[in-house]
């Protein structure tokens, strides 16, 4: 897990989480609460369902904009390779 501060500054931002699994997340990073991630107007987007990869998934997503498909969720942090500002992806 990532330290306090450098989360704390992640906070309102629309973020990007690289999971271990195939998975992606984007939404904006509310906090932390025990061992979740909080993350709301987020896009959970499963990468075996698609034909596209990862990078040009959140390039496009840049581009356009989150297609937010939950409210809320929380993401386990142990699950989490990389998080990152979704203005700081490089298209």
């Amino acid at each position: 897990m990532a330290s306090a501060s450098a989360l704390e500054s992640l906070v309102g931002h629309v973020i990007v989480f690289d999971l271990t699994s195939r998975f992606v997340i984007l939404g904006t990073y509310r906090g932390t609460d025990g061992p979740y991630y909080i993350v709301e107007n987020a896009d959970v987007h499963d990468l075996r369902d698609a034909t596209t990869t990862r990078d040009l998934y959140v390039i496009d997503a840049k581009r356009h904009g989150v297609n937010c498909n939950r409210q809320r969720v929380l993401v386990r942090c142990d699950g989490v390779v990389g998080i990152s500002r979704l203005e700081d992806v490089i298209e």
